[in-house]
């Protein structure tokens, strides 16, 4: 049961810009990611941006916290912190969350959980629309293969959940508290116990998701293992939902990975996204991170504005437009679902569009 619509898209919400975009407009994003610290204390076996070599490099805190009031006056609308590293890292990730509710952005964080304590949840949890943890094991060993750490970890971001939760429930906060978990050969078999262990806790939500290869990773997955082969699990953590609780078992993302060619020839979703890096680039997707050119700027250099409208942006688009094979970029990408959507919209609607 997917109520938070995590393994589809939600622009159909935002009307006005979408049809602002058909419109041809200069549209701000509705949407950004922003990595405070390339720095991470966990080695996941799965990582996308172990290519980025983990940096113990860190964004100033007065540049991005300039850069959030301008982005709350143009529109935009929700940041997660996550991205290249764990976003806890940053000593002042803290304001970071404070200042982005206070500007009138819809703020979350996606984080490995060591460093969520109880202070951690006193001080952000009443500014986060959501948190959610990357567990992906049921036990203390198997975390340790998985994400690279100490065994002990396990047990610190078990304990760190739970106070977030009653954190929650102390204070009647909105924050949904969810999980999310990597679909491995490895960890298949703790899945089960993983939703046992978790729903008694009080999470939101747990959500299952399949692993996808980052194109520039070292990582990868055995070829056997197949997502179109486990529905049988997908049966078994359906028993698991409740009111206050929901597995979200993202099929339609492990369906489009064994799917060769995606339906649409560009990707449109661009003007709707980007991302910030540590170093202060702005980038216009997850998968091309490092790669210049897809690279709109640096903010210790210009203004978020400045470089949103401006000439290396516009060059970056066109880029895209004209040159980018689609076919070649990482399959189930942040945008794809928001892609089929635009493409439907402007280059192929069904027949019969007026009967609605």
């Amino acid at each position: 049961m997917d109520n938070y619509k995590i393994d589809g898209h939600k622009l159909f919400y935002h009307i006005p810009r979408v049809n602002a975009w058909l419109n041809k407009e200069n549209i701000y994003p509705i949407y950004m990611e922003i990595s405070p610290t390339g720095a991470c204390n966990h080695r996941c076996s799965f990582c996308a941006f172990d290519y980025l070599e983990y940096k113990p490099r860190s964004i100033d805190s007065k540049i991005l916290l300039n850069t959030l009031t301008e982005l709350g006056k143009v529109g935009l609308k929700s940041v997660m912190y996550a991205g290249e590293g764990e976003p806890l890292l940053h000593k002042n990730i803290d304001h970071f969350i404070i200042h982005s509710k206070e500007c009138g952005i819809d703020t979350s964080i996606a984080t490995n959980g060591v460093l969520f304590d109880l202070e951690m949840s006193k001080k952000c949890l009443k500014h986060l629309s959501w948190m959610r943890v990357s567990l992906n094991a049921a036990t203390p060993k198997m975390y340790r293969r998985i994400h690279g750490t100490k065994e002990k970890d396990f047990e610190s971001v078990i304990e760190n959940i739970k106070d977030a939760v009653n954190i929650k429930k102390e204070n009647n906060l909105c924050c949904a508290i969810g999980v999310q978990c990597i679909l491995l050969p490895e960890n298949f078999n703790e899945i089960v116990n993983l939703a046992k262990l978790l729903k008694p806790i009080g999470i939101d939500y747990l959500t299952i998701k399949p692993f996808i290869k980052h194109l520039m990773s070292s990582h990868d997955i055995e070829k056997s293992f197949k997502y179109s082969e486990l529905a049988c699990l997908e049966k078994e953590l359906e028993e698991f939902n409740s009111d206050s609780f929901k597995v979200v078992f993202r099929a339609n993302a492990m369906t489009k990975l064994e799917k060769e060619l995606r339906p649409y020839k560009k990707c449109l979703g661009l003007p709707f996204f980007a991302e910030i890096l540590s170093n202060g680039d702005i980038y216009a997707c997850g998968p091309y991170l490092g790669n210049k050119k897809f690279c709109y700027g640096n903010l210790y250099k210009r203004s978020f504005t400045e470089i949103w409208n401006g000439a290396d942006r516009e060059k970056v688009l066109n880029f895209v437009s004209n040159e980018l094979d689609v076919q070649t970029c990482m399959k189930n990408c942040r945008l794809d679902e928001i892609n089929r959507y635009l493409w439907g919209l402007t280059f192929e609607p069904p027949e019969h569009v007026n009967f609605i």
